[in-house]
């Protein structure tokens, strides 16, 4: 049975790539990590943030995940700490790419909130804050097809990680449809608000 839950999927999704990372390619510093996520393009198609790394690396070390080997000196450059994954990080990978494809992760939107929270004042302009949300969203969903369409069209990315990059914009389409529908309903939406505010407003 899929498992549901409303929290961030961040944190799991930067440990999988971590460990996953150092389990494929065996030991290597913070940067090579760094590089490894620029050159799968993981802020097109996961909540990966590559500035994030180099702490999440150091959270897993403090875990007993990942394991200081040596230090490395290239060159004029500073000598760099190696790492390497241990058993104990092994297993918590495979934890994690089991969890991460059985459970669904959905987080809440404010906006579902003030949608049924709306100021009584403000109501006269529900349709246009909504057209000019639905007009972002658009764009969103070209900038991401672009991208999107880039990523696949270079020819470096694998058959799931097509199907993973698209997801986004499979997400962006189904929200703009379901804020028209909002859209639509916007003068069925006032006249009930309307009807619902004391006499006193």
């Amino acid at each position: 049975m899929n498992e549901y839950s409303c929290n961030s999927s961040r944190m799991s999704s930067i440990r999988l790539f971590i460990l996953d990372t150092f389990a494929r390619n065996g030991e290597m510093h913070g940067h090579r990590v760094r590089l490894q996520a620029e050159r799968e393009h993981l802020h097109l198609w996961t909540d990966v943030s590559v500035g994030s790394l180099y702490q999440a690396i150091k959270r897993l070390l403090a875990e007993g995940l990942l394991e200081e080997v040596r230090t490395e000196k290239e060159g004029n450059l500073p000598e760099r700490q190696v790492y390497g994954i241990t058993g104990e990080g092994r297993l918590r990978l495979k934890e994690l790419q089991s969890e991460s494809l059985r459970h669904i992760w959905m987080k809440p939107d404010p906006f579902d909130l003030a949608l049924t929270r709306l100021d009584p004042e403000k109501l006269d302009e529900l349709d246009t804050v909504i057209a000019s949300r639905l007009d972002e969203l658009a764009s969103m969903l070209s900038d991401t097809e672009a991208l999107n369409a880039n990523a696949i069209d270079g020819g470096y990315l694998t058959v799931s990680e097509a199907l993973a990059v698209s997801h986004s914009a499979h997400r962006l389409r189904a929200e703009i449809a379901w804020l028209q529908e909002v859209l639509d309903a916007v003068p069925e939406i006032v006249t009930d608000e309307r009807t619902r505010l004391p006499d006193t407003l």
